[in-house]
């Protein structure tokens, strides 16, 4: 009988080789834990569509970022609930906002955890939309100063790094000269420069209380049938002075953070938004997947696309799995389909 002279499980036998072979890598350093802070007292609220996952006022988002920089997770990226909700979303750029509160006492309280800002109109909006809207559809330009100004209230409120993610064109050159002119010529920007309009948000949606009062997304989101618009949009969003782009869901877009991998040195982040962690939450719960081994090897998969960095609210259970020197091919059953 003929054998090759190379035999893949050879290597695949033991554990200690495989993990010297492994051709991608993932570590707590790779990920970013996106939290909801709510305005108020007292306040830790489930998110009934994303198991695990709260709106939380702002004592419990101290507590829990002091637990995501022990886990070894080197940011989290925040989303505001505020007390009100106007026309022009003002708490999104209040001195005293919601956001700007909770920034300021995270970097008085969890020193050394990176603060990040999510920069969108939609959260702070009575409509829901992303900006300013004349004639049913939100008017870009307006809506530039606007976001400017809450990226810039964001910086003096301590933030390590801003995150534009309403899709306006031109909105990473606006908070960059905004940010320049002002003195904050250092602090990065990580643009959500590929942000599809996607079915896979809703959960967030609930959490965020970000749903739009009529209409949708998709005058300013791009359509997801589209590829090589991607490539165009994160070159203008880096040439307006990005320093880490963005891709937005995270699972039906692998094929777009493997093209901008490709295309451009910067890094590049992806977002495994709220419908792709209620999936799993879901099926888990059911008994029909088994969780750990499904999340990993989701996590493996964005590294192996290309991402540098992973928004997930995976992030604490990854850290800890990771923590507990977790092997993706776990040795309960086959992975026979």
């Amino acid at each position: 009988m003929f054998y090759p002279q190379f035999r893949a499980r050879r290597i695949r036998g033991k554990e200690v080789f495989r993990r010297m072979v492994s051709e991608t890598t993932l570590s707590a350093s790779d990920l970013i834990y996106p939290m909801f802070s709510a305005f108020g007292k007292g306040i830790r609220k489930e998110i009934s569509s994303m198991p695990g996952i709260y709106q939380q006022s702002i004592e419990h988002i101290v507590a829990e970022a002091q637990e995501v920089k022990e886990l070894g997770i080197p940011a989290v990226i925040l989303f505001g609930i505020p007390e009100t909700k106007d026309a022009v979303g003002s708490d999104a750029y209040a001195e005293h906002g919601i956001i700007q509160e909770t920034i300021r006492a995270l970097k008085k309280e969890v020193p050394g955890l990176a603060v990040i800002t999510d920069v969108c109109m939609c959260e702070y909006t009575d409509h829901g939309h992303c900006g300013i809207i004349k004639d049913g559809d939100v008017e870009n330009d307006a809506t530039l100063e606007l976001l400017a100004k809450e990226a810039l209230s964001h910086a003096r409120a301590g933030a390590d790094m801003v995150a534009p993610s309403d899709m306006m064109d031109g909105r990473v050159m606006a908070i960059r000269e905004i940010l320049d002119e002002n003195g904050f010529g250092n602090l990065p920007i990580m643009s959500y420069a590929v942000k599809y309009a996607s079915g896979y948000y809703g959960p967030f949606r609930e959490a965020a209380e970000s749903t739009p009062a009529f209409g949708d997304r998709r005058s300013y989101q791009m359509d997801p049938a589209n590829r090589r618009e991607a490539t165009r949009e994160a070159q203008m969003d880096i040439e307006e002075g990005a320093d880490i782009i963005m891709v937005k869901p995270g699972l039906p877009y692998l094929d777009i953070v493997r093209d901008l991998r490709n295309e451009f040195d910067l890094p590049v982040a992806v977002y495994n938004v709220s419908g792709e962690y209620s999936m799993i939450k879901a099926a888990a719960s059911m008994g029909w997947i088994d969780e750990e081994r499904v999340v990993m090897e989701t996590m493996t998969g964005f590294k192996r696309a290309g991402a540098d960095i992973i928004l997930t609210y995976h992030a604490k259970d990854v850290a800890r799995l990771i923590r507990k020197g977790y092997e993706l091919a776990l040795s309960t059953g086959c992975g026979c389909p």
